[in-house]
């Protein structure tokens, strides 16, 4: 029953963030479209911005499952983007909010799952040390994430593919190379 709640506050948030921004929306309003009283919301969070963070880690986390390895970096990173737009009216109304900050620390923890998986598994093979990995895997995340946000400022106009086509063209080998810079003789 929690989860349900959880995803009915998230879903009233959403609808009135059709008509809000989300600095002006309340806890009363909420609470109101949902059918339930404050304290119901007080017993599953502690503010606006903790529901916002609960949207993230729990409905964007499923945009990536499964997709960690070289293989898909490109899918999982295209599904990142489509989660995005999906999303639009939520994660533009985010970018424009005090709550800015969950959607950076979703948009780069999600981009670093997905980057260290794919150095873990190109690294197989190689002696490299877990903080050198774990550098490299924040290099490109920084630049990941640095594409989105552009992207989302723009208004998600260009097509998602079209710029995960980019980026394969530009890194492509590059994550290979770094790892061997970082290789030390076994």
């Amino acid at each position: 029953m929690s989860v349900t709640t959880k995803r009915a506050l998230a879903a009233s948030l959403k609808k009135l963030l059709k008509e809000k921004s989300l600095d002006s929306v309340t806890i009363s309003d909420i609470a109101e479209d949902c059918g339930v009283n404050r304290q119901t919301f007080y017993y599953h969070f502690h503010d606006i911005n903790s529901l916002v963070e609960w949207i993230y880690t729990d409905e964007a986390t499923q945009a990536l499952a499964g997709k960690k390895t070289s293989d898909s970096w490109e899918e999982g990173f295209l599904r990142i983007f489509e989660y995005v737009n999906e999303n639009k009216e939520f994660v533009y109304k985010t970018y424009h909010s005090n709550s800015f900050q969950h959607l950076l620390n979703f948009l780069l923890e999600q981009t670093y799952n997905l980057l260290f998986g794919v150095i873990e598994e190109k690294a197989a093979t190689l002696s490299v040390r877990e903080d050198d990995k774990r550098f490299i895997a924040d290099f490109y995340k920084f630049a990941f994430v640095g594409l989105l946000l552009d992207w989302i400022d723009k208004g998600m106009m260009e097509e998602p593919s079209r710029i995960i086509e980019k980026l394969d063209l530009l890194i492509q080998g590059d994550f290979q190379m770094a790892l061997e810079r970082f290789s030390s003789p076994l």
